[in-house]
């Protein structure tokens, strides 16, 4: 078997799968997140406090 060009590394390869999986996860969540807490976009609405003296 001199085809060493076509072998495949399976370990390699399902950590490549795992780690997809594991971002496609991630990517739901986070979208169920900001549908549920949207984040305010613009400028922060807080009040500036003043320093004690």
């Amino acid at each position: 078997m001199s085809n060493d060009d076509k072998l495949i590394d399976f370990s390699a390869e399902r950590g490549k799968r795992i780690h997809d999986l594991h971002d496609k996860k991630l990517d739901e969540m986070r979208q169920a997140f900001e549908q549920a807490l949207p984040l305010p976009k613009g400028k922060k609405s807080g009040k500036d406090k003043s320093k004690k003296r």
